[in-house]
């Protein structure tokens, strides 16, 4: 766990965009690699086996977080309409912009498809190669490489229209 919880608890947050959940997920992703131990193929490569679980953990987070919404059907607090309110009053400190914009991409990759998110997190934030990635996804380096383009396009178009 020492040798992976730094660059797997980033790569968590950056996909949920939310540290305190991104704390749980690192946790749960180890008792599910825990459990499963029995089942990991030394032939693999133990972080991409590893990342794989953490993937899953994200994206079933994130289907339970959808349907938590759809249930309830009320604006959390947390919301990006809700964290909004307030943005144009003037900024006292020199890194609240920064800190702002940031929240805001974190916002834009949270909304990104979990198909998009994954490759592109995968290769910028940890550096992967697609055949790595490819690897950890179960897919292609050819769809790597398509996923992390359309991702970094939607992320542009996102900065494009004002959204980040």
């Amino acid at each position: 766990m020492s040798a992976t919880r730094g660059d797997l608890y980033r790569f968590i947050r950056r996909y949920v965009g939310d540290a305190d959940e991104a704390h749980d997920l690192l946790q749960e992703t180890y008792a599910s690699a825990w459990l499963a131990i029995r089942r990991y193929d030394p032939a693999r490569s133990f972080t991409a086996w590893l990342r794989f679980i953490a993937v899953n953990k994200c994206r079933d987070w994130g289907r339970k977080r959808t349907v938590r919404r759809f249930i309830r059907g009320v604006m959390r607090l947390d919301a990006p309409e809700a964290m909004a309110v307030g943005v144009d009053a003037p900024e006292p400190e020199a890194g609240i912009d920064d800190r702002r914009r940031m929240a805001e991409l974190d916002r834009a990759l949270a909304d990104l498809p979990d198909n998009l998110k994954a490759p592109l997190l995968l290769a910028t934030l940890e550096g992967r190669s697609h055949a790595e990635i490819a690897e950890v996804l179960g897919i292609t380096p050819k769809a790597v490489e398509t996923r992390v383009a359309r991702a970094r396009q939607k992320l542009s178009l996102a900065v494009t229209r004002g959204l980040v």
